[in-house]
């Protein structure tokens, strides 16, 4: 057995397997859905673990179907074992439930794919995704993460954070920000502050050229932000004048869903604004 892989043992026997739980942790996180596809050698690269630990960890992986082998590559995907796991988390977040209806309405109405993510702290998190209909779209795999500081969806959670947990969750690269320096740190809490007055954050090709994003936030009955609803659109859909439109419907969706959740939009944007 390796260094890396060694447990420590305190001196009353207790096992401490941290490091390998970290471990495997990390190897599943390399999986994406821009690169849903690795083979050990690239797995080890992002991770700094030696591939033969690598593919012990996959092995185990696969015995409980949490990743597999694509036949034809012999690359390793992320398995269907993990929607076993995750399957009685999504089924009882209430957010998710009863954001759904409201979801269906707004892509009937707007055309453009809705979505419903969460805040972990650090990231936002796709749960809920309703598809556009049209041949050329923006989609949101269930599941994505999001910690560019421009995305529609970072945008409302952080609005909410005081300015020094914001400072430091940028200067930490826990949300990344290029280029980041002191002149951009003002500037983007002065774009928060438009965001918590307007109710609603925009990404207008800030995060990828090609894409749009409105988000808005949604509240619990105790008034904090608890998820936000997402609109991502092709650039070339949205004007400026769509852009407005979508925003606000996007706005009015969350309204919906808060509502639905027993808060109260009303004074949630106020104390917000």
């Amino acid at each position: 057995m390796s260094q890396e892989e060694s447990p420590e043992i305190n001196g009353n026997g207790d096992t401490k397997g941290t490091s390998v739980i970290v471990n495997a942790i990390a190897v599943l996180r390399t999986f994406t859905a821009d690169e849903p596809l690795l083979g050990v050698t690239e797995i080890a690269n992002r991770v700094g673990l030696h591939k033969s630990t690598v593919s012990r960890i996959l092995a185990t992986f696969e015995q409980e179907h949490l990743v597999e082998r694509d036949p034809e590559t012999r690359r390793f995907r992320l398995g269907l074992g993990l929607i076993a796991i995750a399957g009685p988390l999504l089924a009882e977040l209430e957010e998710r439930r009863v954001a759904y209806p409201v979801l269906r309405e707004l892509t009937e109405q707007t055309g453009e794919t809705s979505a419903l993510t969460v805040w972990n702290g650090t990231e936002s998190m796709c749960v809920e995704q309703i598809a556009s209909h049209h041949q050329i779209k923006h989609t949101t795999p269930l599941g994505a993460r999001y910690r560019d500081a421009m995305s529609a969806s970072v945008q409302v959670f952080v609005s909410a954070e005081p300015a020094e947990r914001v400072k430091a969750l940028l200067r930490s690269g826990a949300i990344t920000y290029p280029g980041l320096d002191d002149a951009s740190l003002d500037g983007y809490q002065i774009k928060l502050g438009d965001v918590s007055r307007r109710g609603w954050a925009i990404n207008y090709g800030e995060s990828s050229i090609d894409e749009v994003g409105v988000a808005a936030p949604v509240y619990d009955h105790r008034g904090d932000i608890v998820a936000s609803v997402l609109i991502p659109a092709p650039r070339f859909r949205v004007s400026r004048d769509r852009l407005q439109r979508l925003g606000e419907a996007c706005a009015a969706a969350a309204d919906q869903v808060t509502t639905r959740l027993g808060g109260n939009p009303e004074l949630a944007n106020q104390s917000q604004g």
